[in-house]
């Protein structure tokens, strides 16, 4: 049975998780016509679980955990954990853009997480778990660039800290880390993930 401490730490040590060492994960699946979002919240684990509740049924095709915008080759968790990296922790989405559009998972972002914490997530410290939107293209950096200035102005009192950055190499995160809140139920969640009951934006 998983204890109150557990829920409230996150596991750093091989005892605490599920995994076989250098188990890759498998390719993500990128459907013709689909689309990629990419972005940082602080402790992956719950941005993907919050996206593939949410989003699951509507539109959302993947999800996958990984480390982006660092200057180090294939980092490992601990490696991005220490801070010296230069990585952020994040999540990458592919979705079907004629059921759900970047704006709308954009506008999510800055609802299930807390965009005013430089460098910080509730309890995780660290340049690894700062606020992030890597786009993929133009249209995404404008709609990232235009979503992210009227949340500043209606939902976070013009705190947020989000960077906004192209995305550079993606690199994905060891298996043991996909879907992990689904193979470890009960386990460390970031008490800032959760869906925040804001206005609609206008």
């Amino acid at each position: 049975m998983t204890s109150i401490f557990q829920r409230l730490t996150r596991p750093f040590t091989s005892s605490t998780m599920r995994f076989t060492p250098d188990q890759a994960a498998q390719s993500m699946n990128m459907p013709e016509g689909a689309q990629k979002a990419t972005i940082a919240a602080g402790c992956f684990w719950g941005i993907e679980h919050q996206y593939r509740k949410d989003f699951g049924n509507k539109g959302l095709l993947d999800a996958r955990v990984g480390y982006i915008g660092g200057d180090t080759q294939n980092p490992t968790y601990r490696a991005v954990c220490s801070g010296r990296t230069g990585h952020a922790e994040a999540c990458q989405l592919v979705f079907d853009p004629e059921k759900v559009s970047y704006r709308t998972l954009i506008e999510y972002f800055y609802k299930m997480h807390d965009p005013t914490t430089a460098n910080r997530q509730g309890p995780d410290t660290g340049s690894q778990y700062r606020s992030g939107i890597f786009y993929h293209n133009e249209e995404q950096k404008s709609v990232a660039e235009d979503v992210t200035k009227k949340a500043n102005e209606q939902w976070w009192k013009g705190s947020i800290v989000t960077e906004i950055l192209p995305a550079g190499e993606w690199w994905d995160a060891e298996k043991y880390h996909q879907l992990y809140l689904d193979n470890n139920p009960g386990g460390y969640e970031c008490p800032s993930h959760y869906v925040r009951k804001f206005p609609d934006l206008h």
